[in-house]
C-alpha cells in the first residue's frame, strides 16, 4: 500500500440525518436476484484511492453485471478531506449507493444516522469475518459496515547489521527482541531501534495488548482512562524499546520519516507499515536486499504482541435507493474469491483468516498476518476522533513520560485536555 492508514479525524458538523429508503420499484430485497433483474440500474461505488487494483474492479465489474444485470461505476476519491465530502454525500438525496469508509470513522457515520444497517448481511455472509476486525463495523449492537481489508504495523529489520551482531533467526517473544536489540548495541555501531517518542499507533497497540481502554464511561459519558494500570503498562513496555532509540522524544514517526532514517544502513530495526519498506529503498536502493521483516514479538511466542488495525469497510448509504443491489455488490466483492484477491494483489488483511493464504509469498504482508487476530483500534465511539487532532495529548503524555514524568503524573496532566475534547458536540 502506498499511503498510511490513518486513524479517524471527528466529523465536521452536524449532519442531516436520514432514514433508510425503500427499494426501487419490484425491488425484493435481493432474495430473487438474478440476471436481468436489476436491469437498467447503475450503482455506484465510492472508492478510495489505491484500494481497487485495475484487474480487482475489472472482475468484480463482470461477476456483478452478469450477476445482476445492472450497470457498475467505481468513482475514485482521495483521502485529502474524505470525511466532510463523505458526510456531506450522506446528507444529500442522491447519495453513492456503497461507500468505502475508514475502519475508525465508521462510528461516526453511522451514529448520525447516515449508514444503513447490514445485520442481515453479516448473517448471510459474515459468520466467519475475524472478530478483531469486524469489530469496527458495528455500532450499538448493529452492523453498520462490512470489514473490508486492513494493515498492520511489523518490525522491519536489517539483515546485515543483525548478522554482524550474531543473530541468526528473528524473535518470537518481547523478551527475545529486547536481547537481540542488546546486542546490536553492544556487538555493532549500529542504533539497535529507530523509535521516536511519539509513535502513538504503535503505543495504541501496546495498550490493546494490555487489554487496556483507553476511555471509559463516567455516567452518561466518555471519558480518559489513561491513568489505568495496564495503560501504564504499555507505556513502561514502550518506554523500554524507546532505550534502545536515540529519536526525538518530541517528535513522530513522520518527522522525519523514520523509514529514510533506516534507510542510512545504520539502524537495526524500526517499527513501521509495510509501505515504508518501499519509502526506505526509493531513498536508497542498495537498502533493499538488506530488508526483513516480523511480526511484533508478544510476551509469548504463542500470542503477538496487539497492534493497531487500520484499514477500510464497506457501507451502504441509507439514503440510498438501491439497498438490495447494494447488497448483491458487497456479497461479491467481499467473497472469498475476490476478497482473496484483493488480499493478493494489494497485500492487505482479508476480513476473516481462511483467505491469508493469499498473502503467500509477500513478506511483509506475511508478517503482519499474525497480529491481526489480536489487534484493535482506537476506542469506537463517535467523540475519539477529536482526541487526535493535533496536537494530540496523548502524544504529549508519551513524551513526558520519556522524559522522566511518572506515567500517572503524565496522565493526569494530560486527562483535562482529553475529557475536552471527549465532551465536545460533533
Amino acid at each position: 500500500m502506498k499511503r498510511k492508514l490513518a486513524a479517524a479525524i471527528v466529523i465536521a458538523g452536524m449532519m442531516v440525518s436520514v432514514s433508510a429508503c425503500g427499494g426501487d420499484d419490484g425491488d425484493d430485497n435481493g432474495k430473487n436476484a438474478g440476471p436481468d433483474s436489476f436491469k437498467g440500474q447503475t450503482l455506484t461505488v465510492w472508492a478510495m484511492d489505491g484500494s481497487t487494483p485495475d484487474q480487482w474492479s475489472k472482475d468484480v465489474t463482470a461477476a456483478f453485471e452478469k450477476k445482476t444485470g445492472a450497470k457498475l461505476k467505481f468513482e475514485t476519491q482521495k483521502w485529502d478531506g474524505i470525511q466532510q465530502k463523505i458526510t456531506t454525500a450522506l446528507s444529500e438525496s442522491t447519495p453513492p449507493d456503497v461507500l468505502e469508509v475508514g475502519n475508525t470513522q465508521t462510528p461516526a457515520y453511522a451514529a448520525t444516522g447516515g449508514l444503513a444497517d447490514l445485520s442481515d448481511l453479516k448473517q448471510s455472509i459474515g459468520a466467519d469475518w475475524t472478530p478483531s476486525v469486524s469489530q469496527s463495523s458495528v455500532y450499538e449492537g448493529k452492523q453498520y459496515a462490512a470489514p473490508w481489508y486492513f494493515a498492520n504495523r511489523v518490525v522491519i529489520y536489517n539483515k546485515k547489521i543483525w548478522a554482524k551482531a550474531g543473530i541468526k533467526d528473528t524473535p518470537k517473544t518481547r523478551d527475545e527482541f529486547f536481547r537481540d536489540l542488546d546486542a546490536i548495541g553492544k556487538k555493532t555501531d549500529a542504533e539497535p531501534l529507530y523509535l521516536p517518542g511519539q509513535n502513538w499507533y504503535f503505543f495504541d497497540g501496546l495498550t490493546i495488548g494490555q487489554g487496556a481502554d483507553l476511555v471509559k464511561k463516567d455516567g452518561g459519558k466518555y471519558v480518559s482512562n489513561l491513568g489505568d494500570a495496564k495503560v501504564t503498562k504499555a507505556m513502561e513496555i514502550y518506554k523500554k524499546y524507546a532505550s534502545y532509540s536515540k529519536a526525538p522524544k518530541d517528535k513522530d514517526e513522520a518527522t522525519p520519516q523514520q523509514a529514510e532514517v533506516f534507510a542510512k544502513g545504520k539502524t537495526g530495526a524500526f517499527i513501521g507499515m509495510g509501505w515504508e519498506a518501499g519509502t526506505a529503498v526509493t531513498a536508497n536502493k542498495a537498502i533493499e536486499k538488506d530488508l526483513g521483516y516480523f511480526t511484533i514479538p508478544g510476551e509469548t511466542a504463542d500470542k503477538p504482541e496487539g497492534v493497531f488495525l487500520g484499514g477500510s469497510n464497506l457501507a451502504v448509504a441509507a439514503g440510498s435507493k438501491k439497498q438490495a443491489l447494494a447488497k448483491e455488490f458487497l456479497k461479491i466483492a467481499l467473497s472469498d474469491q475476490y476478497e482473496g484477491e484483493l488480499a493478493k494483489l494489494n497485500g492487505v488483511i482479508p476480513n476473516k483468516k481462511s483467505l491469508e493464504t493469499n498473502l503467500k509469498g509477500n513478506a511483509v504482508a506475511e508478517a503482519a498476518a499474525p497480529g491481526a487476530a489480536v489487534g484493535g483500534t482506537t476506542p469506537l465511539i463517535p467523540e475519539w476522533g477529536a482526541v487526535e487532532n493535533a496536537p494530540n495529548p496523548i502524544k504529549s503524555y508519551m513524551t513526558a513520560v520519556l522524559n522522566g514524568k511518572s506515567p500517572a503524573d503524565a496522565a493526569k496532566q494530560a486527562e483535562g485536555e482529553i475529557n475536552k475534547r471527549l465532551a465536545q458536540q460533533n
